[in-house]
């Protein structure tokens, strides 16, 4: 399937945490697109989707923590390379990304000391530029809204030339689960909709998940505030967004 998406792969330098914000006019996005190893590397594959490209960087990341030559070595078997959109990072040094001459335009990628920027089927590369600005802009915030808010400004500043559809933002630290993994499928504007969920994730969500079973490091307690919260029923539970 084609995925004309804009995303945005990033590290978080004082956590280490690794994570995906994507957006595309097609369905399911964020189970197409996105893939994260803990401790290893992020990969957002795109355009004509092939997953193996970012199962293949990321194993190679796991003994060469360089995005940028696990990237072009793991794309160099593919046949269909021209078609092919990908951007990374790995657990040390700079993003990667690699935009094939065969993907729809507008089309193009960006790269820093820890991100990749990358769309394809785009008005225009203010959809980029903007991101970036905003990457580069909000280092003192988490991780997980740092991407949130490059994908939106993003989406303001164009996007999918052809609409909007879904949308996913997804976070890993250590652990094997994810810290923040939200989606939004079949929906007009899936990137608001996902910032009004990433919203009450983080009053239900996230407190609860930093409370879970840690390998690495130890468990933030539960506040009694949201346990409290979390046995009620959703419609019943107070909401900053409403």
């Amino acid at each position: 399937m084609k995925f004309n998406t804009f995303s945005i792969v990033g590290r978080c330098a004082r956590t280490g945490e690794l994570g995906v914000a994507v957006s595309s006019a097609v369905p399911s996005v964020g189970s197409m697109c996105i893939y994260i190893e803990p401790g290893v590397g992020a990969v957002s594959t795109q355009s004509w989707v092939n997953p193996y490209l970012a199962v293949a960087a990321l194993a190679l990341m796991r003994d060469t923590p360089n995005a940028y030559s696990t990237l072009k070595k793991a794309t160099s078997g593919d046949p269909d390379l021209h078609l092919r959109q990908i951007g990374a990072i790995a657990s040390s040094g700079p993003g990667a990304a690699f935009t094939g001459e065969g993907c729809t335009g507008w089309c193009g990628h960006l790269t820093g000391i820890d991100y990749a920027i990358q769309g394809n089927m785009l008005i225009g590369a203010d959809t980029l530029e903007s991101m970036s600005q905003a990457w580069q802009s909000s280092e003192a915030l988490d991780l997980a809204e740092r991407l949130m808010l490059a994908l939106q400004v993003g989406d303001q500043a164009g996007g999918d030339f052809r609409g909007k559809q879904s949308a996913a933002l997804k976070v890993m630290g250590r652990e094997v689960y994810a810290s923040v993994d939200l989606r939004v499928d079949e929906h007009a504007e899936p990137v608001a909709e996902l910032r009004r969920v990433f919203e009450v994730a983080k009053q239900q969500l996230i407190p609860f998940v930093q409370g879970m079973p840690r390998l690495h490091g130890q468990s933030v307690t539960l506040p009694e505030s949201v346990m409290s919260m979390l046995l009620k029923s959703p419609a019943s539970r107070s909401r900053t967004d409403e």
